[in-house]
């Protein structure tokens, strides 16, 4: 009896260490330098420490699932991964189909430019007439559709190479997030320059499947964002990435 009590026990206790501890599959591409990338046969990156912050507070280990952004959202409707930590921005289209977490990145979107054009391309209103690159996936080709000029603007959808083309004259200009956009400048061995401010905020967060086990998971990751604005850790870890504090509004 005492020896059916101990086996039924540890059982049960196997039980709790399993829920406890669930494998979170996070999906990103690993090539959106500075927020997930490889170096030196490494996934990095400010969503990297953000999902493994995370992680250490629900109790969860990690599992990052690569492939092209283009495959994310597909692999997050069929399953096959949990979540898409790759700075996905929340729009009205993406809020009907899944469930977000609360933003974690505030932005906005900047126009980018060969260096020494920066003085006749100074924001969105000289983009008319131009071609301009945005990031395959993105929510930028929306918002370039959404401007007064949006009929005369060319607008070409890139999985890479999206700097240097600007930087080599094939495109006149790319848009991508404020943040991005300065360390890709930072980083380019071809001369890049801001054109004009930031226009349109952004929010990026979580998404998750609009169901029942999706939005349970997204309630006790809510729970751990929260937790890491509180005690600073989110607020640090964008300060090691970016200089500054990009998680929350200015």
């Amino acid at each position: 009896m005492k020896k059916t009590l101990a086996i039924a026990a540890f059982a049960l206790a196997a039980t709790f260490s399993a829920a406890g501890a669930d494998t979170l599959n996070v999906g990103m591409s690993g090539g959106y330098f500075p927020f997930t990338f490889v170096k030196f046969d490494k996934l990095q990156g400010f969503e990297v420490d953000f999902i493994n912050a995370v992680a250490a507070e629900t109790g969860d280990d990690v599992n990052f699932v690569t492939m092209s952004f283009s495959g994310l959202i597909g692999a997050l409707e069929a399953g096959r991964i949990d979540t898409i930590a790759n700075q996905i921005t929340i729009t009205p289209e993406r809020e009907a189909k899944f469930a977000f977490s609360q933003p974690y990145v505030f932005d906005g979107a900047q126009v980018v430019v060969k260096a020494g054009n920066e003085g006749t391309i100074t924001g969105v209103e000289d983009l008319s007439g131009k071609t301009v690159a945005v990031n395959l996936g993105s929510n930028f080709e929306t918002l370039l559709n959404e401007l007064p000029n949006a009929d005369q603007i060319n607008v070409r959808t890139y999985e890479s190479n999206i700097a240097q083309d600007t930087a080599l004259g094939r495109v006149d200009a790319f848009v991508m997030d404020r943040v991005s956009s300065a360390q890709l400048i930072a980083e380019s061995p071809l001369p890049l320059a801001l054109a004009g401010k930031p226009f349109s905020e952004i929010r990026n967060a979580l998404p998750f499947r609009n169901d029942d086990a999706g939005e349970a998971l997204r309630d006790r990751i809510d729970t751990a964002i929260t937790t890491l604005k509180e005690n600073g850790t989110l607020s640090e870890i964008s300060e090691k990435w970016f200089g500054t504090d990009i998680t929350v509004v200015e």
